[in-house]
């Protein structure tokens, strides 16, 4: 592949090579640049976690639409969470968050910069809290379906594949178990079965977007937490409502994921949060960890020359230096 021509003085940042625009970046396109001809709009996850209720009917959807095993239902001891986190047989993981939060007791400040519910009582003129109030957050959390995939950069085999909806699927006949795909999410997603080694996650219902229909976790949601449709459709949706819930006096939400231009160059999944994503053990600020491949190689390139150079100078320099001191000696 050859790069792209560097602009002019003063036209802007120098234009990035193929492969590296590939691995990072914005791309608007993923299926388009996997070899799909006129792909389908790229679809995806919107989870609204201000209106999940924490009643796993995604996680049982899944389980029952993908045939997948159980996996434990031991609580952890730190909540009333009984599937721990996502894995090889737990495709969608709803993670049931407590906190000690001030309770809200009066009406909502003019700026609205409190997050919290309104008890029971009559009405005050002044806003004021008490301490020791109790809240819940729940979130459904999948695989992201990056924009920038590292676990289907690094696959060997093939098995990770780019669906021409822009999502990411295993193929648990060809994967072997190499396990390369594991430490590349940023995510901690993936993970491998330890009866074969082969490595599973969320297809997004492959079978079903080809079918016309959308994935068993969204069919299943009762509140519409999460939401599946077009991806350029849910992040309007999803601007909308973050802007609603900031005006009602929820300045703590935010959206997780959305972004384009982020360090996976935006996810297939993302998310409405109300608290900072290392409260819902997301990572801050995730990068595709295959990024700085391009530039790894080629650093490795110049050393590897440089090595060459250094070793073909040792074999020349004293060769010259004998061959002048006969020089010198017949004289």
């Amino acid at each position: 592949m050859t790069a792209d021509p560097v602009p002019e003085a003063g036209a802007g940042p120098p234009a990035r090579s193929l492969v590296d625009r590939l691995l990072s970046g914005p791309e608007p396109d993923p299926a388009g640049d996997a070899g799909y001809e006129d792909p389908p709009p790229r679809v995806g996850f919107f989870t609204d976690t201000s209106v999940c209720i924490g009643c796993k009917a995604c996680e049982v959807a899944c389980k029952e639409w993908n045939a997948l095993p159980e996996d434990g239902l031991s609580l952890t001891g730190m909540s009333y969470d009984n599937t721990q986190g996502l894995g090889a047989s737990t495709w969608r993981h709803v993670a049931f968050i407590e906190q000690n939060k001030p309770v809200r007791t009066g009406p909502p400040e003019p700026e609205g910069r409190t997050l919290l519910p309104l008890t029971d009582g009559p009405a005050q003129t002044e806003p004021s809290q008490e301490p020791g109030g109790m809240r819940w957050l729940m979130s459904s959390d999948v695989c992201k379906h990056c924009t920038h995939a590292a676990c289907l950069d690094v696959c060997p085999t093939g098995s990770l594949f780019r669906t021409e909806f822009g999502t990411v699927v295993v193929q648990e006949d060809i994967c072997n178990g190499c396990g390369y795909c594991v430490p590349a999410c940023p995510y901690g997603v993936i993970e491998q079965r330890a009866e074969d080694g082969r490595a599973f996650k969320c297809t997004m219902c492959y079978d079903r977007l080809g079918a016309g229909q959308e994935p068993a976790c969204a069919k299943a949601c009762p509140t519409d937490s999460i939401q599946f449709g077009p991806l350029d459709e849910l992040r309007e949706r999803a601007a909308l409502r973050v802007e609603q819930l900031q005006e009602s006096g929820v300045p703590e939400a935010r959206l997780y994921g959305h972004e384009p231009d982020d360090g996976v160059g935006g996810d297939g999944a993302f998310f409405l949060l109300l608290d900072e994503p290392e409260v819902y053990g997301l990572p801050p600020a995730p990068v595709v960890t295959t990024r700085d491949l391009p530039a790894m190689w080629r650093h490795a390139g110049a050393a590897a020359l440089s090595l060459l150079a250094a070793g073909a100078l040792s074999h020349v320099l004293p060769t010259l230096g004998r061959a002048a001191g006969l020089r010198k000696g017949r004289r």
